[in-house]
């Protein structure tokens, strides 16, 4: 019986090898990427706002849900894109934030999050806030379609789906919060040991940015422990003109509100460059 050369034997490994790195390699993506959750804690009502239930469906047939909440006299509609944890019910201390300020709402869960259907993915998320924005600009409920104008809000991971929509879809301004580059760039920093050529997801908005020409208002602390601030900045300095940095203090979850003073000054002079 003739034995296996030693070089095949070691093809044989490393391939092995290899194999196995690629499928810890998209455990790892998949844990780190999306952290859904389904059962709404509560609603806007709960904290005394009106508010709507929204059912709707993506292009790929997907059914997905989320609220409307109104503000009498609003001329402008914020689309809500949230973060990669939880779901809408988890945003309502910034629903009332953004309310307060005089902005009708529209914040989704993606698919997989809360009372939307199906599996988190990068295309599905994309399609995700399509549909949010196809259905906030054509729903028969909504007597001022065309008359609103449109800022849409990426929060961390909800960035990159709001750039890519801005970079697509006709809006009127978008506003990042604690944004990421890419997630290459950000595997480099959580797992430098990783091969880059294994990571499957792109969310690419270093690349989209520059196709934003609408005023953009980016929002990042320097303290921020998930997102570093100097992938904020980068993706800031990409960005074409108008645009806007500000720099906030605080964690990556709590630096909103540890700002909200300083965001709602900033949020004022930005919305009236944006319905002037």
């Amino acid at each position: 019986m003739q034995s296996i050369p030693a070089f095949t034997k070691t093809l044989c490994y490393v391939i092995g090898c290899l194999g196995l790195l690629y499928l810890y390699a998209q455990y790892l993506e998949a844990r780190t990427i999306y952290y859904p959750t389904r059962v709404l804690e509560a609603t806007p009502g709960d904290i005394g706002l009106e508010y709507e239930d929204i059912f709707f469906s993506t292009e790929d047939n997907v059914k997905l849900h989320g609220w409307f909440i109104p503000k009498n006299g609003a001329k402008t509609t914020l689309v809500f894109a949230h973060g990669n944890g939880g779901n809408i019910s988890h945003r309502l201390e910034k629903i009332l934030f953004f309310n307060k300020l005089g902005l009708n709402i529209f914040i989704f869960d993606y698919r997989g999050y809360g009372k939307s259907r199906g599996c988190p993915s990068e295309a599905g998320l994309y399609r995700d806030g399509r549909a949010a924005l196809s259905y906030l600009k054509s729903a028969p409920a909504r007597d001022d379609k065309g008359k609103q104008a449109i800022i849409v809000y990426g929060e961390s991971l909800g960035g990159a789906v709001a750039i890519d929509l801005a970079a697509k879809e006709k809006i009127d301004g978008l506003i990042l919060e604690g944004t990421f580059t890419n997630v290459r760039d950000m595997a480099r920093i959580i797992y430098p040991v990783l091969p880059a050529f294994l990571i499957k997801s792109k969310f690419d908005s270093l690349a989209k940015i520059r196709e934003v020409e609408k005023p953009k208002l980016c929002l990042h602390s320097r303290d921020d422990d998930i997102v570093p601030f100097l992938l904020g900045r980068k993706l800031f300095d990409a960005a074409s003109q108008p645009k806007e940095f500000l720099e906030l203090s605080g964690g990556h979850n709590d630096a909103f509100f540890v700002s909200q003073t300083k965001i709602a000054a900033a949020l004022k002079v930005f919305m009236q460059k944006i319905i002037r």
